[in-house]
């Protein structure tokens, strides 16, 4: 089946309203063996949602609308749906018996007038329920050139939608047996580009896929398999997954929905010892990423931000090596590790320094990075220059906290 999505809305267009629905949608019809092949988004304009929805009838067996089923004049979604398909809607009475009691139940002595549109069906419709709220969906059947066609129309809010979909309209839509199977390879410290290398050709099968993402805490390498039962998917994935694998190993630091930062607080709880860090350019992303961990005061004793070049001094960074070389430095780092690291009396101390933007300081351009491991039991340390293109602040900061972690995974897996 090929099925397509369709998110009605002019604030998804405006960007106040961030399209969750069809990011769960597509993962759960991507799990049932379902092809996603467009996904569209349109404003709140009759003549635009009909247009869309026509053209997406056309080449998809199954559209599943999210919005616009509300009881406002642009709530369009119904009347789209009756001008594509021929039909005229009327109110249906049990429907509108439910409405009316729901209002009741809300404690109001009536429901007003213009909520009755969400009492409306047309003769190809199925009315799903709406525990959640007062817009029913609707379950359509109809037909092109022949062949069978669906339209679900699914409410808005994504605690309306999420039920309704799984409990109503999965059913109804008796999905042929098939199964996905996907195993994502979590990489760090290697470029999208030198990773579809390695992976050369394997990256043109069909079934199975590899394909590569470029995520905030590495490229990701995902390996899909379709067949009719897990276990078949699974095994149809085997070899290629095993190659990928055997490409990868020297780069991979997690699996699936293992996040970095959980990932290494686990190799630290799992031998006993403690991390604290001192940061500077990131000004607490470490310790943000770190504490949302469940668990995370088991590995991590704390942290400190020391931005400014005196507060560097007043947490004991030498003044004469400030003076040398400057905060922003692979010396500075080196030192903010091991103050962490003794101040906090952990095993391990992690630091960041560097030039977020807009602006370059102490000479230094946007983008230059400094990063520090000191493990205190022998001294050992490792610090990593980086020069990360001159991008916006935030994304300067980000990456610079994401490869701290890198760093640090790459010490406590040598």
């Amino acid at each position: 089946m090929i099925a397509e999505l369709l998110s009605v809305g002019t604030e998804l267009l405006l960007g106040e309203i961030v399209d969750t629905n069809s990011a769960f949608l597509a993962q759960d019809l991507a799990r049932r063996g379902v092809d996603i092949l467009w996904s569209q988004r349109v404003g709140d304009n009759l003549g635009r949602v009909t247009l869309a929805l026509g053209q997406a009838l056309a080449r998809s067996d199954a559209v599943i609308l999210c919005g616009g089923l509300g009881p406002t004049d642009d709530d369009l979604t119904r009347e789209a749906i009756a001008a594509v398909v021929g039909e005229t809607p009327t109110v249906d009475p049990g429907l509108e018996r439910t409405l009316r009691d729901r209002f009741l139940s809300y404690g109001m002595r009536e429901m007003p007038e213009r909520n009755l549109k969400q009492a409306w069906l047309i003769p190809s419709a199925e009315a799903l329920p709406n525990p959640q709220g007062t817009a029913p969906g609707w379950f359509v059947r109809t037909t092109l050139d022949g062949a069978p066609r669906w339209l679900i129309a699914l409410p808005g809010p994504p605690r309306e939608l999420r039920p309704m979909w799984l409990n109503e309209a999965v059913p109804r839509l008796k999905l042929s047996p098939a199964a996905l199977y996907s195993k994502t390879f979590k990489t760090h410290n290697i470029g999208e580009s030198t990773v579809a290398e390695r992976l050369g050709s394997l990256t043109d099968g069909a079934n199975p896929s590899v394909a590569t993402y470029a995520k905030r805490d590495g490229v990701q390498v995902r390996v899909a398999a379709k067949a009719d039962t897990p276990e078949a998917a699974a095994a149809r994935a085997a070899s290629v997954e095993s190659r990928v694998r055997e490409l990868l190993r020297d780069r991979v630091w997690g699996e699936d929905d293992d996040e970095l930062a959980a990932v290494i607080l686990e190799k630290l709880s799992a031998k006993g010892q403690t991390l604290a860090t001192m940061e500077s350019l990131t000004g607490g992303l470490l310790g943000d990423l770190l504490t949302s961990v469940p668990g995370a005061s088991a590995a991590y004793e704390g942290g400190v931000v020391a931005y400014r070049e005196h507060q560097k001094a007043a947490f004991g960074v030498p003044q004469t090596l400030l003076e040398t070389h400057g905060s922003v430095s692979a010396e500075a780092a080196r030192a903010m590790a091991e103050l962490a690291a003794t101040r906090f009396e952990s095993d391990y101390g992690l630091a960041t320094t560097g030039v977020a933007g807009p602006g370059g300081s102490e000479g230094k351009p946007v983008g230059e990075i400094h990063l520090a491991v000191f493990r205190r039991v022998d001294g050992a340390d490792t610090v990593r220059s980086l020069q990360f293109p001159p991008l916006e602040r935030n994304w300067v900061r980000e990456r610079a906290a994401f490869a701290a972690l890198s760093l640090l995974w790459s010490v406590l897996s040598a």
